[in-house]
């Protein structure tokens, strides 16, 4: 018998698939799926990334077998910190290490076995692809939104009503915080002034903001690039520092970003994500007067629960308020920078500093205390009521500084010691004070969002240049002449201490006549200008991709109206739950963007979003102690705050280890100090201190990641096993939103359950299947598998889909089933899940085209419905058991009287009556 050979199989099926197209057929009904696009880092993909491929691929090729004109393109997220960093470090330009990286992923995706749109494929790094992101920012520059209109409207617009009509009535709908101007003075502004206004409209703008600096990494990052007070990259400390950034005014969407997530169909996890993120509260904001003689007036806090504010006994404000600016102290600037450091350190002690300003409560008239903290931030605002009794972050800060803890509300939830208040439960107290503060007009209410708008700079090179130049008085003016390319510049420059690299590129100026980049010594302020130098952000490229691939060859524009208006949404979106946040926010901001402007028709890039789950790795944990070169045996460990924990190989294990696979994260296992000093130098001149000889790491389970050294290259697992082998363990893991844990022996079931389907094709040592009629029996068997899977792929549901095809041959098998009619359809609904195993037994089957020009197999009904009535078998009006009957049968009585099991039942009792209950399919049988 000729063996199952997974490595000829796989050789016959890509030279089969290389001269075939799936895609591109004119056909009524289109469905575009996506995946979300790889960043190509060095190490190449590895078993979590491929788990949603794998499921898109398998759905790919159910809707190319259902007649369907499918787009499933690829692409390659290539700019980005993590390439750059790692051009640095081995001393070679990003741009090589890129192209190497994409095709070794490349190399990986097709061994796998997924069909994709290839000849769409785009490359974000690629200036034929950036200059379109280039050409999205300029249009945000250029644009305005109107809050009245509730979209967004052109620059130009804005001008005019201002030369008609001053700002008096955008001020009001727009609530920008500027001076009010009459359209006269608006003309005799200077064209700087001008600017500056334009600035706090323009969805594009550049200003001084506090954001999220990283020194290690030399770059701002985004809020969801920090995690815990650490770049997520690296695990480096990030702090507060006031910045000229540009900024995408995203806040102007934020209540169609809310309203519209109800239209995607997703988890309500995913929406719940969504809407945390945005964070849209209603309430009061109250006006507390300063007390003291200052350029401030009063101090404005925004409060879900203003009935509070007779609890409370300080007011927190971040290093953001505007009102620090007006308080001069020799140390605040130390104490400023002591809370910046710790700003976005959940674990960190709460810091405080006392203005010595005093804010007057609207009520009572007491002084309340102001302090700058470092937990304000959390809650999205700059500025909070300090109320201890009911928060207990509050509580905390005011235990530490000796501030008064006023209690407000007894054990029943009933106002006490709150004046007006006292008696009243929530809901009254609510509707009261809401009249007290409008008749006394010391506060108005209002819709608060935690959504920020979006820091659009990076001082970093590897990223799209921003299409800026600065004119006479540092005006920005937008470059038209895309792209704007990056240069390259020597490796040595990456390490910019805080600065963009760019500053040091000697061309990079902006020559208005002859519209090009020129040497920056001929910048002259009349016709040459110097350019921005801090590049785009990674999630830029990323929050458009999608549309790209719908014309991924067009020149002259974004995306042409005609094919646009063709593929419209993607249908299907698949991707980690990790991007509900950042990319999900963006993507849909920038579809509402340009669907206002008209390039898009759609208010929603996306109908169906699926997040698969994780794929989880053992991971390895040593223990250094803080400030220190000591490294501690994680079982000496006493105090867990002064250790920092350090990932490392879980290839650095000791291969004694006892390892529990049923308790994985209790296992403390040894590490080969060996190995471990000579995997990484800096380890070399670190102290260790063992426990009786012995040095243990924590283990634990958790999300493959590179930084966590826990991967598994599927490029190992596939030459030992086989591509189809691995698909089909990935999807029979578990259901694909679930997390999952990695066991390499689980495999080899798979494995042998293909051999097995193999033999099933064979007989007297060749490939032969029968032509004979099948039997009623091998056609329920089929038709139940057709409608089963068929059910189970619409719903994702793959690793069902997987056992089923498992029991259905064991069916085959014990029948000896070699029918032609009946495996060729079979193998056209298995060809999505184990692609190269089907293509290859197709053709030795006779079949010269590929199997995924075949037809999905219809389901007939007519061969798995019984004609058998199941019927309940009462004895004294008690059930007993359930048969089956003909639902023809004639004789009912007569039926059941030979029946074994009943007649078990009666033991030879004298039967009284037999009630048959047609309507209710019951029998009693009374004794």
């Amino acid at each position: 018998m000729l063996k199952y050979n997974f490595k000829k199989i796989e050789n016959f099926s890509k030279k089969k698939w290389k001269i075939s197209n799936f895609f591109n057929k004119k056909k009524k009904s289109k469905i575009y799926i996506l995946d979300m696009f790889p960043y190509p880092s060095g190490d190449g993909l590895h078993i979590g990334h491929t788990i949603g491929y794998i499921a898109s691929d398998i759905y790919t090729k159910y809707k190319i077998l259902k007649g369907y004109n499918v787009l499933h393109p690829i692409g390659f997220d290539s700019f980005g910190l993590p390439t750059e960093q790692y051009a640095f470090q081995i001393k070679k330009h990003p741009k090589l290490i890129t192209n190497i990286n994409i095709k070794n992923y490349k190399k990986q995706l097709k061994n796998i076995g997924l069909f994709f749109n290839w000849e769409r494929e785009i490359i974000t790094s690629d200036p034929s692809y950036y200059k379109w992101t280039q050409w999205i920012f300029i249009k945000l520059f250029n644009s305005w939104y109107d809050n009245k209109k509730k979209k967004t409207r052109s620059i130009n617009d804005l001008i005019k009503i201002f030369n008609k009509e001053g700002n008096i009535n955008i001020f009001l709908f727009n609530n920008r915080k500027q001076s009010l101007f009459s359209n006269k003075e608006w003309k005799k502004f200077s064209n700087k002034k001008k600017e500056n206004i334009l600035q706090n409209y323009r969805l594009a703008f550049i200003s001084e903001r506090k954001v999220n600096w990283c020194p290690e990494l030399s770059t701002v990052l985004a809020n969801d690039e920090v995690k815990n007070g650490r770049s997520e990259r690296g695990g480096f400390p990030v702090y507060k520092k006031k910045m000229k950034q540009w900024s995408i005014r995203i806040t102007d969407y934020s209540e169609r970003l809310l309203k519209d997530i109800k239209k995607i169909n997703c988890t309500k996890n995913l929406k719940n994500i969504q809407n945390n993120w945005i964070g849209k509260s209603k309430g009061v904001e109250l006006i507390f007067k300063i007390k003291n003689k200052i350029n401030i007036s009063n101090i404005n806090i925004f409060t879900k629960e203003p009935e509070n504010i007779f609890g409370i006994s300080f007011i927190a404000i971040s290093t953001e308020h505007n009102l620090v600016n007006f308080i001069k102290r020799k140390k605040i600037k130390y104490y400023i920078k002591k809370i910046e450091k710790s700003y976005l350190n959940k674990d960190s002690n709460l810091i405080g500093y006392f203005t010595k300003i005093y804010a007057i409560h609207p009520f009572t008239k007491k002084e309340i205390p102001i302090y700058i903290t470092n937990y304000v931030m959390e809650y999205g605002s700059y500025s909070i009521m300090g109320v201890p009794n009911i928060n207990k972050i509050d509580y905390n800060f005011a235990k530490k500084f000796n501030l008064p803890i006023i209690k407000i509300l007894n054990k029943k939830k009933i106002f006490i010691n709150s004046y007006f208040l006292n008696n009243l439960n929530k809901k009254k107290a609510i509707e009261k004070i809401n009249y007290i503060i409008k008749k006394k007009k010391i506060g108005i209410k209002k819709i608060n969002y935690k959504l920020k708008d979006a820091v659009f700079s990076r001082q970093r090179y590897w990223g799209e240049p921003i299409p800026i130049y600065y004119y006479k008085n540092n005006i920005p003016k937008t470059i038209n002449n895309l792209p704007l390319i990056l240069p390259d510049i020597k490796y040595k420059l990456f390490n910019n201490n805080g600065e963009s690299p760019l500053k040091k590129e000697k061309n990079w100026a902006w020559n208005i006549k002859k519209k090009k980049i020129v040497n920056k010594k001929k910048i002259d302020n009349l016709h040459t200008f110097p350019i921005e130098t801090d590049t785009m952000p990674s999630w830029a490229a990323s929050s458009w991709y999608y549309l790209r691939y719908m014309d991924s060859k067009n020149y002259k524009k974004i995306v042409s109206a005609k094919k646009e208006k063709y593929w419209k949404n993607v249908d299907l979106y698949i991707g980690g739950i990790e991007h509900a946040t950042g990319h999900l926010i963006y993507s849909r901001f920038f579809h509402k963007f340009l669907n206002d402007i008209g390039i898009v028709s759609t208010i929603e890039p996306f109908n169906k979003i699926i997040n698969q789950g994780l794929i989880l790795g053992k991971s390895v944990i040593i223990s250094k102690i803080n400030k220190t070169n000591n490294f501690i045996s994680y079982d000496l460990i006493k105090k867990k705050n002064d250790i920092q924990n350090i990932y490392i190989s879980n290839k650095l294990l000791k291969k004694n280890n006892n390892f529990d696979e049923n308790n994985i994260e209790n296992n403390n296992c040894e590490i080969d100090l060996y190995k471990l000093k000579k995997w990484r130098k800096d380890f070399k001149n670190n102290n260790f201190i063992l426990n009786k000889g012995k040095f243990i790491a924590k283990i634990k389970i958790e999300k493959m990641s590179k930084s966590k050294y826990n991967t598994i290259n599927p490029d190992k697992i596939i030459k030992k096993f086989g591509v189809d082998s691995f698909r089909l363990y990935e999807m029979f893991l578990g259901p694909l939103n679930q997390n999952k844990i990695w066991d390499n022996k689980g495999i080899v079931g798979t494995y042998q359950f293909l051999k097995k389907f193999w033999n099933l094709f064979y007989s007297k040592g060749k490939f032969y299947i029968s032509n004979k009629k099948p039997n009623k029996e091998e056609l329920k068997i089929l038709h139940y598998t057709i409608l089963k899977i068929e059910k189970n792929i619409k719903n994702f549901e793959f690793n069902t889909s997987i056992s089923l095809f498992m029991i259905t041959l064991k069916k085959l098998i014990k029948i000896n089933c070699n029918k032609k009619s009946i495996l060729k359809k079979l193998l056209i609904i298995f060809a999505p899940f184990a692609p190269n195993f089907s293509e290859f037994i197709w053709n030795k089957i006779g079949e010269n085209k590929s199997i995924f020009n075949s037809k999905f197999p219809i389901f007939k009904k007519k061969y798995i419905i019984s004609n058998n009535v199941k019927y309940y078998i009462m004895i004294n009006n008690k059930i007993k058991l359930k048969i089956y009957l003909n639902k023809n049968e004639k004789n009912i009585e007569k039926k059941i009287l030979k029946n074994k099991k009943i007649n078990i039942l009666l033991n030879n009792k004298k039967i009284k009556k037999i009630l048959i209950i047609k309507e209710k399919k019951i029998i009693n049988i009374l004794i």
